[in-house]
């Protein structure tokens, strides 16, 4: 049997990359991993690789294609870059006035203009749940504790609040207690907003966090992603649950997720997509 090719990944920081590349070269891929700078170094990855900066895109598609790379994936967290800090040269100019164009449209234009960027040199661009399905949330319970008829309301409102930033790429989450919303995800990230919820009034913490793709967003890149971290992020700040959508979002270190929001108290919950589409046209 042929090999199924070779992945060009482009890699930030978190466990998602690492599984990528686990679950890829047991499927038979080869892999040479593009460390992006100040997130992550070549040797963090059981792969061969190289460092790379956002103003270096040109000398990537060419060490791709150096590598005999037929695919393209994106996987790991990375924070939007100073890009004045960036130092190109002089024929990455025209390519960074582009890069730098898309982003003052959001992070999802970011990531659509680096799609489409690989697809025009011919990759073909793989999806990290195509080869990392297992690690998608699945429908019901994650653990034992599931939501109460009280926290229903509380999701519903958490998934149409996360859709109604996503459509303005603004974030993917949002935090909703008793109908209240007490924090969206923007330019910061997950973490860093349950860190403020953490810090609101005791007599209002609490509720639920839903993280959802944006709508129209690119859904190769840049799905939803919890971990252990998460739920410890979110115990702190009080919650009673997660919301997250069957089969678009990643749970990273499901038996330690589970194991970790059972000890909570936490629930971790995935509605169908359909139930999500129809919160939105609501």
């Amino acid at each position: 049997m042929d090999a199924p090719g070779k992945i060009g990944l482009i890699a930030g920081g978190g466990p998602l990359p690492h599984d990528v590349i686990r679950a890829a070269q047991n499927q038979g891929y080869g892999i040479y991993v593009a460390a992006l700078r100040g997130f992550v170094e070549p040797g963090d990855f059981d792969a061969p690789g190289g460092s790379f900066g956002f103003g270096e895109l040109r000398g990537l598609v060419k060490r791709f294609k150096q590598e005999k790379c037929s695919h393209v994936a994106m996987a790991g967290t990375v924070s939007r870059p100073d890009f004045s800090t960036i130092k190109p040269g002089i024929r990455d100019l025209p390519l960074l006035a582009k890069i730098v164009n898309a982003a003052t449209k959001g992070d999802d234009a970011l990531l659509k203009f680096m799609v489409s960027l690989f697809e025009k040199e011919g990759f073909k661009i793989l999806a990290p749940q195509d080869v990392l399905g297992s690690a998608l949330m699945v429908t019901g319970a994650l653990g034992r504790v599931k939501p109460a008829a009280n926290h229903r309301d509380d999701m519903e409102k958490a998934l149409q609040i996360a859709a109604l930033i996503g459509a303005q790429d603004i974030g993917q989450g949002a935090v909703v207690h008793n109908g209240l919303v007490l924090a969206v995800e923007a330019q910061e990230g997950t973490d860093k907003m349950l860190e403020r919820v953490a810090q609101l009034p005791s007599e209002i913490r609490g509720g639920v966090l839903a993280k959802c793709l944006k709508p129209g967003q690119e859904a190769r890149v840049d799905l939803p992603t919890i971990g252990v971290k998460t739920v410890e992020l979110a115990a702190k700040a009080g919650l009673s649950g997660i919301v997250l959508v069957a089969g678009q979002a990643f749970v990273m270190a499901r038996a330690d997720v589970r194991a970790k929001a059972d000890k909570h108290d936490i629930f971790i919950y995935g509605v169908k997509p359909e139930a999500t589409a129809q919160n939105a046209h609501d």
